[in-house]
């Protein structure tokens, strides 16, 4: 991966290092600082993660412990079979942690987007469709209407906030639709609750 690639560099470096290339050490510490390695592991991590998303081994848990108890009752009676029994018949267990479960397991949380439209011009400026899930956190970007066309466009970005963290929204953004509600002749104060 990319661990890989990086020890790589660092040789070609350390060789350029030696004939004292103007920068090259410079760099060379860079690729050999502590921080940069583990930032690399993460981000391998993270790739890792997302090329085998975890999937739930059932999507009816509540169904198998049933069927699980049932198969308990007809087994050789011993202190730990009748304290697994009591527990996988609970209420707390099976209403309120399987069937939580269960709801859980049975849905896709991955946002979806609407389809491109198949008749755009050539000629047409690049259009970005961004989702951000905001989860009652506020946005972190004014928007303003430009002075010469009209648009809705995104005045500044607030930084560590939502969309500076995204980095899916730039300052000079113009705003076409929001959820779904195309905002062309809006005012900024309708488009902010729309948002």
């Amino acid at each position: 991966g990319i661990s890989h690639v990086l020890t790589l560099v660092l040789q070609e470096l350390s060789l350029l290092c030696k004939r004292d290339v103007n920068g090259v050490g410079m760099l060379y510490d860079l690729l050999r600082s502590r921080w940069l390695q583990a930032l690399l592991k993460i981000y391998e991590c993270l790739q890792h993660y997302l090329g085998k998303r975890p999937v739930p081994v059932t999507l009816q848990a509540r169904a198998l412990t049933h069927e699980v108890v049932e198969l308990l009752r007809e087994a050789p009676q011993s202190g730990e079979i009748k304290e697994l029994r009591r527990l996988l018949r609970a209420p707390h267990l099976k209403a309120a942690l399987l069937s939580a479960h269960d709801t859980v397991a049975q849905k896709d949380f991955e946002p979806t987007l609407p389809p491109l439209p198949d008749n755009i011009p050539e000629n047409e400026e690049a259009m970005r469709i961004v989702c951000l899930v905001k989860n009652n956190q506020p946005l972190g970007a004014t928007i303003k209407r430009h002075e010469i066309t009209g648009d809705i466009t995104v005045a500044r970005v607030i930084h560590g906030g939502l969309a500076d963290r995204s980095g899916l929204l730039y300052a000079g953004d113009k705003l076409v639709e929001v959820n779904g509600v195309p905002v062309e002749g809006l005012e900024p104060e309708q488009v902010i609750n729309i948002l």
